[in-house]
């Protein structure tokens, strides 16, 4: 495997397991340790096959193990505004968006998305490895708002279908007009014989939906999937394919010091009152992230330095072979005076450095 997953060690503590661990046993997955899981990281086809099945058609992930908060009372909307860093105002019932959450150090406890399920009611998702600090830091901040917070990660099942043809194993399944269902929007319907919501996004860069059931129907409704076509996957091509649409990952590209304003997802940062605004505002990025393409063989993994000249300039925080176009690609901090587009650097693989240049994610057509 080319990409390294910085799993999260769990010494003397039992390994959570999803509701559809027996399904992925019986698909013959690999199941590894990961943020407290037990998780497929790959299925015997191995990640590049099943990368390929979510480029060129749909591939199916199971990602129970992400976590759900619940934020609801008259000042939730207010509430959001304050403790995220997008701008949940902007959000109507079955609309979401990515944002994320700052700490007070100008940079981040993790990121997010949010689904607006009434004005006064949001659904916030987190990574898995963080909902142990995401809950109570929402709490922290909700005692001065009149609002509630639930951690309900233990409900749910959520799976993401990701592909070209996940619309059409979808329209399979449902009598919605998936043609009318944009990105970005959520629907409450029935899948399977199961209440779902459906979300229209996800993490691969391509077209797909994310399935919201109960945790005790989510056997029923992957069954479902993959017997209308969906090909399984595990979280190994989940991260190729996330690296190779250049998206980031919390714990590798954001972390409790990296500032988002340094970053193409600056984006994401509102001009409004939110928590930490005064660390992180108009920042001095003396590195920013970017993209690179490497010129020879190689794999940049991270921790690897970036090098100019022979200096040290920059970290990867991210690395792998595309599975798609076979070129060694990554993410890095590098000095912000080296970070256009174009620009010639190096990596350090095992003493060598290798010719890379900076690129604009994505990494393929």
């Amino acid at each position: 495997m080319y990409l390294v997953l910085r799993a999260l060690p769990c010494y003397h503590q039992v390994m959570k397991r999803t509701t559809l661990y027996d399904e992925h046993v019986k698909r013959g997955a690999r199941m590894v340790d990961f943020a407290g899981w037990k998780m497929p990281i790959q299925y015997p086809t191995g990640i590049n096959q099943e990368h390929l099945a979510v480029r060129e058609r749909a591939g199916l992930f199971d990602v129970s193990h992400m976590g759900e908060i619940r934020v609801m009372g008259d000042a939730a909307t207010d509430f959001l505004s304050y403790a995220t860093l997008n701008n949940p105002a902007k959000l109507t019932p079955g609309r979401a968006q990515y944002s994320m959450l700052p700490n007070a150090q100008g940079g981040l406890i993790d990121d997010l998305y949010i689904y607006c399920e009434g004005g006064s009611e949001y659904l916030v998702v987190c990574n898995a490895s963080n909902v142990d600090e995401v809950v109570p830091h929402l709490e922290r901040l909700a005692q001065d708002y009149e609002v509630k917070v639930e951690n309900e990660s233990e409900r749910w099942g959520l799976m993401a279908l990701q592909g070209p043809g996940a619309a059409l194993i979808m329209s399979r399944l449902t009598d919605e007009d998936i043609t009318s269902f944009k990105k970005n929007r959520t629907l409450k319907t029935a899948l399977a014989e199961c209440k779902v919501m459906l979300a229209r996004t996800g993490y691969t860069g391509e077209d797909g939906f994310e399935i919201f059931c109960e945790a005790q129907d989510a056997p029923q409704v992957w069954r479902a999937l993959t017997h209308a076509g969906a090909t399984p996957c595990g979280l190994g091509a989940r991260d190729t394919l996330r690296l190779e649409a250049g998206f980031p990952l919390f714990g590798h590209e954001f972390t409790e010091t990296t500032n988002p304003l340094c970053s193409s997802y600056a984006w994401v940062v509102k001009d409004k009152p939110f928590y930490g605004r005064e660390a992180m505002w108009d920042p001095d990025c003396e590195r920013k992230l970017v993209g690179l393409r490497l010129l020879q063989r190689g794999v940049a993994r991270p921790g690897y330095h970036v090098l100019h000249g022979g200096d040290v300039v920059g970290e990867v925080t991210s690395g792998t072979i595309s599975p798609l176009t076979r070129e060694g690609i990554a993410l890095a901090w590098v000095d912000a005076a080296l970070s256009e587009p174009g620009t010639s650097l190096e990596v350090e693989i095992r003493g060598q450095g290798v010719n890379a240049t900076v690129v604009r994610p994505p990494f393929y057509p």
